[in-house]
């Protein structure tokens, strides 16, 4: 395994899983055959209201990575631990705010074909990001991220 002390070798760009995720579904849904994911009245509000949730959790990560004048990008190296704001909760809140904007959308365009993508977005994004990242702040942090690591769970 390449030195992980210097920077995660993460392997994909987290973002992208959920845009092929929300890409892949519209067109399943338009061209192919339909997975209806109807809740009568309540899906446009739910889903706006899930949508909200993760923008909100994803911007409060960022500004808290700022705060600390670490960077979001998975392939540079932290400069400081985060544990406070939604890091409280969450060894990874913005990929948590991704996957409420993931079905929050999916309740918006009334499909649960991106919903069956989840299985394949936690695979690449737990071992393609996840790993390296945590790699990266154990060589980084050491004794202070295990014990981060030990009271914070990954998702809540």
């Amino acid at each position: 395994m390449k030195d992980e002390s210097k920077r995660p070798r993460t392997l994909v760009l987290p973002p992208a899983p959920y845009a092929a995720a929300l890409a892949g579904g519209w067109w399943l849904d338009r061209y192919r055959t339909q997975l209806p994911l109807r809740w009568g009245g309540l899906a446009e509000p739910l889903g706006w209201l899930l949508v909200a949730a993760g923008l909100v959790l994803f911007v409060w990560a960022l500004y808290t990575l700022y705060r600390h004048h670490t960077t979001v990008n998975p392939y540079r190296a932290a400069t400081e631990l985060c544990t406070d704001g939604p890091y409280r909760f969450s060894r990874n809140p913005i990929y948590l705010g991704d996957w409420l904007i993931l079905g929050g959308v999916a309740l918006l365009m009334q499909t649960g074909w991106p919903l069956v993508f989840a299985p394949l977005i936690w695979l690449l994004l737990r071992y393609g990001v996840i790993r390296h990242e945590e790699a990266h702040l154990e060589l980084k942090f050491g004794e202070v991220y295990r014990r981060y690591k030990s009271r914070v769970r990954r998702w809540l």
